[in-house]
């Protein structure tokens, strides 16, 4: 059984994610599967560091995302909002080409924190970077929200 909100399917979140800065360094979604998403992204000049290598916070970035998105897919969009609060990443092995793909699954789903896994790999299915993202729900009406 799903864990999203409604069924999606990957069109509608796709058209979600083809803007901001997901975009601008080539995060393309992939799949959506009954408890998990999956994306994938190049390693280029867009997420390189000057050494060469996959910079660690673009994998960062792949992985607030992936988290970002899924805890949306969870949540009522007229009634709450997602924010990140806290990211944790272990970078595991270099890369200086190709591309890296997240699969992301939840650790836990709270009303009002969520708890994400996301793992890394490169095309030969080598875990890159491993992460766990913390992710605020709040509601529209709340004081405080943006």
């Amino acid at each position: 059984m799903a864990i999203w909100f409604k069924p999606y399917i990957l069109k509608d979140v796709v058209n979600i994610m083809d803007k901001y800065l997901a975009k601008h360094i080539g995060i393309e979604l992939q799949e959506i599967g009954d408890d998990y998403i999956k994306a994938r992204m190049p390693v280029d000049d867009r997420t390189k560091m000057p050494l060469g290598l996959l910079h660690g916070g673009a994998s960062c970035v792949l992985a607030e995302s992936l988290a970002s998105y899924a805890a949306c897919l969870c949540i009522d969009p007229e009634k709450q909002t997602v924010v990140g609060l806290e990211i944790n990443a272990n970078h595991i092995r270099s890369l200086s080409d190709g591309w890296v793909s997240g699969i992301c699954k939840p650790i836990h789903r709270g009303r009002s924190i969520h708890v994400w896994d996301v793992r890394i790999c490169d095309e030969n299915d080598k875990l890159v970077c491993v992460s766990r993202v913390t992710i605020a729900i709040m509601n529209k009406d709340q004081k405080g929200y943006l």
